[in-house]
């Protein structure tokens, strides 16, 4: 019976990964590089680093998987239905049992992700229809948000309901579902909203050009007290013999054990500025971000010439955004 459970188990994230395959090998042939795949327990993600550049290319990324799952289930049961299994019999042995299962739960995979709510591929689907209606990418990713959100509502109704009137763990995992996808609904709407707001920036329009400075022979010690508490930033230019050399954060300073601070200078655990990932101050804001999201970082400096002209952050970019949005709402 444990044999079973656990070869059900390892072929299920089989599964999940051909699903996630599926979307990923599609997105590479639209020209979309793919970062990673990760699986959880409701299923799985493919890391695309861009967007879709036309409604053609979402439909078919999202409509991959979903179609995957279909066939994987239907092989499955196909060959379970060849083993002497007939549809609405109990399985007569394990092997059996265990096609059986995964053949059903690849269909109600498929049929799950389907479902109009985005970011879910149904709801991508959905996106890309009204994409290739309205012909604007924000605008359906909007309006399929909010249907996503509509129907994470109804889970979530529904779940409550089906709890309080006797269905215990299962009206509650409903609800745990209709949760789920608000909050990726919500997350999906803050990021067409972040891209929209950057569309036709150039990272000059937003770095941060006033870089505070700090000496390469400062102790860690010297720096978190009289820079990085007082001033409350977390980016700072390290300067050495009136040269830039490099970039120091919280990070770097984190690496070092406390009791060290003091006798470990600035200059021996900054990030040199020859080992950074750069920037021109013409470079597209949202490239930019892509950029740093590829490689993990948090912050860039900006160069021009050989000169450092400025940061961009995350974070200034946030706190931009979030000044737009207020004044937009006044």
């Amino acid at each position: 019976m444990w044999t079973a459970a656990v070869i059900t188990s390892v072929l299920f994230f089989a599964a999940l990964l051909l699903h996630e395959l599926a979307h990923s090998l599609v997105a590479k042939a639209r020209g979309l590089r793919v970062r990673a795949i990760t699986l959880f327990a409701l299923g799985g993600v493919s890391q695309i680093e861009s967007e879709a550049s036309d409604a053609k290319s979402e439909f078919w990324i999202a409509i991959a998987g979903p179609i995957t799952s279909v066939v994987i289930g239907l092989v499955v049961l196909g060959t379970a239905r060849l083993a002497g299994w007939l549809p609405g019999t109990e399985p007569t042995t394990p092997v059996v049992a265990v096609l059986v299962w995964l053949g059903y739960i690849n269909i109600m995979l498929a049929a799950f992700n389907m479902i109009p709510g985005y970011p879910l591929d149904g709801g991508r689907v959905l996106r890309a229809v009204i994409w290739w209606v309205t012909r604007n990418a924000d605008r359906s990713t909007r309006l399929a948000s909010h249907v996503g959100q509509a129907v994470a509502f109804l889970f979530i109704f529904l779940g409550l309901f089906r709890f309080f009137v006797g269905a215990n763990f299962g009206g509650l995992w409903l609800a745990f579902m209709g949760w789920f996808l608000l909050d990726a609904s919500r997350a999906s709407y803050a990021q067409v909203e972040l891209v929209a707001g950057l569309r036709g920036r150039r990272v000059a329009d937003i770095m941060d050009r006033d870089c505070p400075t700090v000496e390469g022979h400062l102790s860690l010690q010297d720096f978190v007290e009289e820079y990085l508490l007082r001033s409350g930033r977390r980016c700072f230019v390290v300067v050495q013999n009136d040269q830039v050399a490099g970039l120091i954060t919280p990070h770097e300073v984190k690496s070092v054990d406390r009791a060290r601070w003091s006798q470990t200078s600035v200059q021996s655990v900054m990030r040199p500025l020859g080992q950074l990932r750069t920037v021109a101050p013409d470079t597209p804001a949202l490239q930019a971000l892509e950029l740093m999201s590829r490689e993990d970082i948090n912050q860039i400096p900006v160069i021009s010439g050989g000169r450092l002209e400025g940061v961009f952050s995350r974070g200034h970019v946030l706190r931009l955004l979030r000044t737009h949005a207020e004044l937009q709402s006044s």
